[in-house]
């Protein structure tokens, strides 16, 4: 099997890279030299049928990422496929199943059989939960996952001894928060021995390259305080995956770049711009960034606040964060609250990058609500269902339905739009 990088670098155009070219509205030979340079993934498994190929990286539209999967005390599969349908339904761009709880590998094919977006995974939760934390054991793992038709797969290749040990010479307040990073820190200080997926990285890269996987190499040192933020082991994995990213490719493996976390909001800009360069361009996956600690409940919007400057400083690709973030799993309706809110921040990023398309959207808004077309408005909104709930609910006694020319409950006859309007035409 070819890869999508090595389709591109031999000058081959793929269905996939079509596929991503009409929905971006581009060339497919600009889709092709992005996927070559390595600035554009494309994560798509063979093996995943029924998969809708996704464009992430320069030039292309922010994507959004949402995560579900069991918990241990919340083990049940179908509460997940509620999940699943709540991010499809909220337009998500790709879903990530951390399940750590039931049959893992059965609940990960049964997503999977449900799933037509690019699904991700975490490997080292699985080796985790059935007790297979060998170098042995967590390969295996890695190639079960990509035969049943996982797209991309966060490993924590930069967890090392030398990425331990700035973590020692400069402590943190919270330590390590990822837990796939924190179980590694773990495993290779009680083993005395180097972390298998950096020793034995060229492995990584033949089960990738053998089913399409793109790496997604993880931030298992990403701060989880805004305190913590741009430490000595933070920059010392992103120097780590620098490195690695140049193998990747050079072996004909697409590759994502992960990223904080916890970062305060004058740090985000360049500590997107400091990957970009030290990671040779590849597409940036940040979670948030959340540049404040102190609002639980409401960390989708937090998130959204650090995702919109992200985005607009050149990361590709946002992991949603729900309302329950720090507090408890998420529902389906946490679901959906957190996909709208990293999606109202990417749409505000692609704005300021000039993505194609971006500013017609609200160009086609804004005149809507100059006509007073409340239908058309509901419409165009980026929840359509809510936003009609609203009008609906309030549209007061002056409401005439969703017609042309209604007046909303705020206004009524004092709508700006409506007297300026009839002030100019006279």
């Amino acid at each position: 099997m070819t890869t999508q990088r090595q389709s591109a670098l031999k000058g081959e155009i793929t269905p996939q890279m079509e596929e991503v070219a009409r929905d971006e509205g581009r060339g497919t030979e600009d889709i092709r030299v992005g996927v070559a340079q390595g600035v554009i993934a494309i994560p798509f498994n063979p093996l995943h049928k029924n998969c809708k190929a996704t464009g992430i990286g320069r030039g292309l539209k922010t994507k959004v990422n949402a995560n579900i999967g069991t918990s241990a005390d919340y083990p049940n599969v179908e509460e997940e496929l509620k999940k699943l349908k709540a991010a499809v339904e909220a337009k998500a761009d790709a879903l990530m199943d951390l399940s750590t709880g039931g049959d893992i590998t059965a609940i990960r094919r049964r997503i999977i059989a449900d799933c037509p977006l690019p699904l991700g995974t975490v490997p080292i939760y699985q080796a985790i939960v059935e007790d297979r934390l060998t170098a042995e054991g967590m390969f295996e793992v890695v190639e079960e996952q990509a035969k049943d038709g996982v797209d991309f797969m966060t490993i924590h290749c930069g967890i090392t001894f030398e990425s331990i040990g700035r973590l020692k010479k400069q402590p943190r307040l919270m330590d390590v928060v990822s837990r796939g990073g924190a179980v590694l820190v773990k495993w290779i200080l009680e083993n005395k021995t180097e972390n298998p997926f950096y020793q034995h990285y060229d492995r990584l890269l033949e089960i990738a390259l053998k089913y399409d996987i793109t790496l997604s190499l993880g931030d298992g040192m990403r701060p989880g305080s805004i305190v913590d933020a741009g430490d000595q082991a933070q920059i010392q994995e992103l120097i780590i995956l620098g490195d690695l990213t140049k193998r990747a490719w050079e072996a004909g493996v697409q590759v994502i770049i992960e990223g904080p976390g916890h970062v305060p909001f004058n740090q985000i800009e360049a500590q997107i711009k400091m990957q970009k360069e030290i990671c040779k361009g590849a597409p940036f996956y940040v979670l948030g960034p959340l540049p404040t600690d102190v609002a639980p409940g409401y960390d989708h919007i937090t998130a959204a606040i650090g995702g919109t400057l992200a985005a607009s400083a050149g990361a590709d690709f946002l992991c949603y964060v729900t309302p329950t973030e720090h507090l408890g799993l998420p529902t389906p309706e946490d679901v959906k609250e957190g996909v709208i809110a990293s999606r109202i921040a990417g749409h505000c990023a692609d704005i300021v990058k000039g993505v194609p398309g971006a500013r017609d959207w609200d160009v086609e808004m804004s005149k809507a609500r100059k006509a007073l077309n409340w239908g058309k408005q509901i419409q165009l909104a980026i929840d359509p269902v809510k936003a009609r709930e609203i009008h609906e609910k309030r549209k007061g006694t002056r409401g005439q339905g969703l017609g042309t020319g209604d007046v909303c409950s705020m206004c009524g006859e004092f709508c700006a739009m409506k007297i300026s309007s009839e002030a100019l035409k006279k």
